[in-house]
């Protein structure tokens, strides 16, 4: 198989896959589906771009392999998190925004959207591939490193969810906006941990001493997973929802907590106790 077979192929399966999501969502599912979906595709794409054969294509035994199950731990992980919120709750509040400002255009430029979003699946995938396919052939210290990122990625945003849930689970804090633990240092830190899993990629397949350009591809994951969380369809459409059901103890929030990058807060405020939804 070539290069362009697979790509095309995977990019394809994509496409189809996120219709079927699109459709859950119009015949009533809840929207939560769609990030489910689009997490497991994700990783099955890049599961596929890192292990499928390819002619005039040279690799080591064992770094594909590392890289699948890096990329199937990170699919798995997230995507059962999505699924178990899903089943417990509503409608993600980001959906839930882009429905009421769409009004009755919605089913039609959701499909639309979620075929973008399956775009962006083959883009990520890329850079899956080209860290699976780094000819070196004995592992190197980008390995080991790449590894040890995506396991505090995966760590810290499990550790960040669990602090969401555990607030969410307390009826005493409805209303309130979470700022305990990590949402102390960061109004999103899920959603940085999820930025950092894909710096794991570009430490596996840059080879800063050898010839294998292609490894420089993997710097558009996490630009481009930046790009869409921080500017796109994480932080903005869920910030909207919040300023709407949280008012002014959120502003408060974001005037004191960092949007994405973790860091000290700025003030205390006696406004702000302990919750945050995301």
């Amino acid at each position: 198989m070539t290069f362009a077979v697979l790509f095309v192929g995977v990019g394809i399966g994509l496409c189809i896959v996120m219709s079927i999501a699109w459709a859950i969502v119009v015949r009533g599912g809840r929207s939560g589906w769609v990030d489910a979906t689009w997490s497991f595709a994700t990783g099955a794409a890049g599961i596929a771009m890192a292990l499928v054969p390819l002619s005039g294509w040279q690799q080591s035994a064992t770094r594909p392999v590392i890289v699948a199950l890096l990329a199937a731990i990170w699919s798995i992980r997230l995507g059962l998190h999505i699924a178990v919120r899903t089943l417990r709750g509503g409608d993600d509040p980001r959906y839930a925004q882009l429905r009421g400002e769409w009004g009755t255009d919605f089913p039609r430029r959701l499909f639309w959207f979620l075929q973008v979003q399956a775009g962006a699946a083959l883009l990520l995938a890329l850079s899956i591939f080209v860290a699976a396919r780094n000819p070196v052939p004995h592992l190197q210290i980008g390995d080991w490193l790449g590894i040890a990122i995506l396991v505090i990625a995966i760590l810290g945003g499990g550790l960040a969810d669990r602090q969401l849930a555990r607030f969410r689970d307390n009826p005493a804090n409805r209303g309130k906006v979470c700022d305990a633990g990590l949402w102390g240092l960061s109004r999103h830190p899920n959603y940085f941990f999820e930025w950092l899993g894909w710096l794991a990629y570009v430490a596996i397949a840059l080879d800063l001493t050898g010839p294998y350009a292609w490894g420089w591809l993997a710097v558009s994951g996490p630009l481009f997973m930046y790009w869409l969380l921080v500017h796109v369809s994480g932080i903005p459409p869920l910030e909207a929802h919040m300023l709407k059901s949280r008012g002014e103890k959120f502003r408060a929030y974001q005037a004191r907590v960092n949007a994405f990058w973790p860091g000290p807060s700025r003030y205390s405020s006696p406004q702000t106790s302990k919750g945050q939804a995301s």
